[in-house]
């Protein structure tokens, strides 16, 4: 009998569920990324304060909340193995509940998105394009260790912090800031990378090649680790180059040592120690990302 047949057969659709199903956790990042943007744009909030304020809530609850319910329903196989109690694989959204409430987010994505102008819209048809390219066959890129972290570092950091700076501007971001947002969404790689440990089992049974399956936990680690590390220093050094010696840089110096400090625990168990990184580390990574919008920010009033 397949995984599937066995997800238990509740019929009562549950509110908390559908709640649960958009996972409103994992919404942060985005809505972080996208005030980044608009931080960096260097353009005052008083007159458009609603378009960051939409623009925010867009990238977290709707596309963020859309893209869980997404991946939650072509992921039902895969959490029957890995998390029986989450909504779907344990019957308490029945049916085909997740993928309607998926459809509907889609759509509402794509409505509000309409009123962030074009640079909003067509920012928001590519996140969403992207939250079902991941999950969904045929193209499911999740099943690639480079691809798919790849995909939802981009749309996670580096497209909400773009459409940030390209809303509230009203314009194509200055280099410097698409510079550095794609800077930010590379090193969100290794951020995605270390959220695949806790899947590894059910990874392993259904063919989804993720980095620790491919390579292993400990190497999948300094993977990660590398790959978040590298493209803050490179943040650094870009900088440097722009602005000289500043605040700014020395403060994101120093919470890139506090997260090599905390790769260094990380890495005596990479598997186990992962979710406390995630609570650590990555609050350091974030952080380095507005100190670097005020940097560009200052640079953008001073010009």
């Amino acid at each position: 009998m397949s995984v599937i047949q066995n997800l238990h057969p509740k019929q009562r659709f549950e509110i908390s569920a559908a709640l649960e199903l958009i996972k409103p956790i994992t919404w942060f990042p985005p809505m972080w990324a996208y005030a980044c943007g608009a931080v960096s744009a260097g353009v005052g909030f008083d007159a458009q304060f609603w378009l960051v304020l939409l623009g925010i809530i867009l990238a977290g609850p709707i596309v963020c909340g859309m893209s869980q319910a997404a991946n939650d329903w072509c992921d039902r196989h895969v959490d029957a193995i890995n998390q029986p109690e989450r909504p779907i694989p344990s019957g308490r959204m029945p049916g085909k509940s997740g993928l309607y409430v998926a459809l509907a987010m889609t759509a509402l994505s794509l409505y509000v998105g309409s009123f962030l102008g074009t640079w909003g819209f067509v920012a928001t048809v590519l996140g969403v394009a992207a939250a079902w390219a991941y999950s969904a066959e045929p193209l499911r890129m999740k099943k690639s260790g480079i691809w798919g972290p790849g995909l939802v570092a981009l749309c996670y950091e580096g497209l909400p912090w773009f459409t940030g700076a390209a809303v509230i501007s009203a314009a194509l971001p200055d280099p410097k800031i698409i510079i550095i947002a794609a800077l930010y969404a590379l090193g969100a790689h290794g951020i995605m990378t270390l959220n695949d440990f806790k899947a590894l089992k059910g990874d392993r049974e259904t063919g989804v090649k993720s980095l620790p399956v491919v390579l292993g936990p400990q190497t999948a680690a300094m993977v990660a680790c590398v790959t978040m590390a590298l493209p803050q220093f490179i943040v650094i050094f870009c900088l440097y180059l722009w602005i000289g010696p500043s605040i700014y840089g020395i403060a994101i110096s120093l919470l890139l040592l506090g997260q090599v400090w905390a790769m260094s625990i990380m890495m005596r168990d990479p598997k186990g120690k992962a979710p406390w990184y995630n609570a650590t580390g990555v609050l350091m990574y974030v952080s380095g990302m507005m100190v670097c919008a005020f940097a560009l920010r200052g640079m953008e009033v001073a010009l």
